[in-house]
């Protein structure tokens, strides 16, 4: 209880702090299905197998996804991104994401974090832009909730399926499927002979050089307990989404085969196809 109590005060600075109007809106397919598109590595059997429901149904695009060919064969109607490497940085492959998002022919809907939206417009200017609040919440759930519904808040965004999902909930999608969501890291982990962390962390487009030096670059000095951290507390926020969107009466499918997140239902792409 006290522990609840600590956090749910932190959360309320937080808030007063962090927060800024989000802007997200309802959208009109908004009471339907939403395929959320993670870039775990098994999304390309997925694609393979449900390319044609793909290009029928909302989905909603993350990260890099958009300096691939699947990109402009899919057609995502959504795009999310929370990492703010993508805001600061200046690398190629960067430069080649917002090159690739403002070039698309269809309409999107790109959702950034609150902070980076004016950086954002300057980047993608024709895109239509909305934004999230990337403010981790925790304490007490009738507190968390509410922060929640108001997009105040979210349970903490250790990596961006977290956001993806809260705001598809908040764009009012009732039923949310997972891709692409392997989270199967801890198969990846290794510790070196000189002590050093390596990670790979694999996605189902290849990883140019650059890209793997960076990510090299972001593991030095991080130890392995820092790292298992992360994984507990992104794995808990899967319960805690799971939680608020029962009350929400919306519903999350895993449909990633092999996956390691154990707070949703798991439900195949072709559940959705019978809907």
């Amino acid at each position: 209880m006290a522990s609840a109590f600590g956090a749910s005060a932190k959360s309320l600075v937080k808030i007063a702090l962090q927060s800024r109007r989000a802007t997200i809106k309802k959208h009109e397919a908004g009471d339907g299905s939403i395929v959320i598109l993670a870039n775990g590595p098994s999304l390309r059997q997925t694609i393979a197998e449900y390319s044609e429901l793909l290009r029928n149904t909302d989905t909603m695009a993350v990260n890099f996804a958009a300096n691939t060919p699947e990109f402009q064969m899919l057609k995502p109607a959504f795009y999310i991104l929370a990492d703010p490497h993508f805001f600061l940085s200046d690398e190629q492959n960067v430069r080649s994401l917002w090159q690739n998002l403002s070039k698309a022919e269809w309409p999107i809907t790109l959702y950034v974090p609150a902070t980076f939206r004016h950086k954002a417009l300057t980047l993608a200017p024709g895109m239509h832009t909305e934004t999230f609040n990337a403010v981790g919440i925790e304490g007490f759930d009738t507190l968390c909730h509410a922060a929640f519904r108001r997009g105040l808040g979210m349970p903490r965004p250790r990596n961006v399926l977290i956001p993806a999902i809260m705001t598809a909930l908040k764009a009012g999608f009732r039923s949310i499927y997972l891709t692409g969501a392997d989270h199967s890291w801890l198969r990846t982990l290794s510790v070196n002979e000189n002590n050093e962390l390596e990670s790979v962390q694999p996605h189902f487009y290849s990883e140019d050089k650059r890209e793997q030096t960076r990510v090299a670059t972001h593991y030095k000095g991080v130890f392995l307990h820092e790292i298992l951290e992360s994984f507990r507390v992104a794995f808990r926020s899967y319960h805690e989404i799971a939680r608020f969107a029962d009350k929400q009466g919306a519903a999350i499918y895993n449909a990633t085969p092999d996956s390691f997140i154990d707070a949703f239902p798991r439900r195949s792409l072709s559940e959705l196809i019978r809907d």
